[in-house]
C-alpha cells in the first residue's frame, strides 16, 4: 500500500517490532527528508521513520533532550549546543546530505527583477524602505524573515547581512510555506525560501554579489557550477550511541538513488 505524506510528519503507524526512527528541524530540509522516507519506506516496509519540522534549532534541541533520533539543519551546530551535549556526555556525529541555494522572492506584479547584496542588506535592515530606491515603483517594502530558531535565518544574516542585525519589527514567519504566502498576497513583501520551495505564486529574483556586475538567477545548475552565491550545506546530526539505529536510512540518503532523489526535490547533491 502506498504511504501518505503531510506536511509535517510521514507516517505513525507501528506494527509489532517494526524499526522506528524520528527526524525533526529544519523547514528547509523537510521536502528532501519526506521524499527520501517515502522511497526508503517502500523498499523497507517494516520499517517507519516520522518527520517534523520547528527549525534547525529545535532539530537540535529534540536531540539535546532525546525526543529525536535524527536533527535536520541548515546549519552547523553551534558551540553552545555542543557543549550543552558533552556536559550529558553525549558525543553528536555530522553527516552533510545536501546542499541547498537561498533564493530570494519577491510578489509576481514587482517589476525588480534584481538586487545586489548591498541592497538586500538594506532593505532586510531596514535603511531601504521603499521599491523606488531599488529601481522599482512607489510602494512600501515589507520584509519577511523566518524565525530566529530557524538556521536559514541564521544562515541569510551570515551570508546576505553580513552579521548585521534585522530591522527591527521584521516580520517573522514560522515556516518556509508561510513565508511563500504571506509573500504571494502582499504586492510590496519580499522574503527568502529554499530553492525547493519555489512556485509560480512567488518571482524569484537575480542576485549579485559583486556590486552589480553580474547578477545570477537561483537555480540547481548555477548553485553547481557556483556562479550562485547564496548556497549552504544541509546536515543530519544523531547522537553517536543511536548510530545503529539511524544509520541505514542515512546510508540510503547518501546512496545514488537518495541523492538522485535530492535533485528530484530541488536541491544539490553533495
Amino acid at each position: 500500500m502506498k504511504k501518505t505524506i503531510s506536511a509535517t510528519i510521514i507516517l505513525m503507524v507501528f506494527f509489532g517490532n517494526v524499526s522506528a526512527q524520528k527526524i525533526k528541524g529544519s523547514d528547509t530540509m523537510l521536502p528532501l527528508s519526506q521524499k527520501e522516507a517515502e522511497s526508503y519506506m517502500q523498499l523497507y516496509p517494516s520499517r517507519t521513520v516520522s518527520i517534523t519540522g520547528g527549525g534547525s534549532g529545535t532539530g537540535i534541541s529534540a536531540l539535546l533532550e532525546e525526543t529525536t533520533d535524527i536533527a535536520q539543519s541548515s546549519r552547523k551546530i553551534t558551540f553552545d549546543e555542543k557543549q550543552k551535549l558533552q556536559q550529558k556526555g553525549k558525543t553528536v556525529k555530522e553527516v552533510l546530505v545536501a546542499y541547498d541555494a537561498l533564493a530570494v522572492i519577491v510578489h509576481p506584479s514587482n517589476k525588480v527583477s534584481q538586487l545586489t547584496r548591498e541592497q538586500l542588506e538594506g532593505i532586510f535592515t531596514g535603511k531601504i524602505k521603499n521599491w523606488k530606491e531599488v529601481g522599482g515603483e512607489d510602494l512600501k517594502i515589507i520584509p519577511y524573515s523566518r524565525e530566529t530558531s530557524s538556521g536559514t535565518y541564521e544562515f541569510f544574516k551570515e551570508s546576505v547581512l553580513k552579521h548585521k542585525n534585522y530591522m527591527s519589527g521584521i516580520m517573522s514567519m514560522p515556516a518556509t510555506g508561510a513565508i511563500i504566502q504571506s509573500i504571494s498576497q502582499t504586492k510590496g513583501a519580499i522574503g527568502y525560501v529554499g530553492l525547493a520551495y519555489l512556485n509560480t505564486k512567488v518571482k524569484a529574483i537575480r542576485v549579485s554579489y559583486d556590486n552589480g556586475t553580474t547578477f545570477v538567477q537561483p537555480s540547481i545548475a548555477n548553485a553547481k557550477n557556483k556562479t550562485y552565491p547564496i548556497v549552504r550545506p544541509l546536515y543530519y546530526y544523531y547522537l553517536s550511541t543511536s548510530e545503529n539505529k539511524v544509520k541505514p536510512f542515512i546510508d540510503y540518503v547518501l546512496s545514488a538513488k537518495g541523492q538522485k532523489i535530492v535533485t528530484e526535490t530541488g536541491f544539490i547533491t553533495k
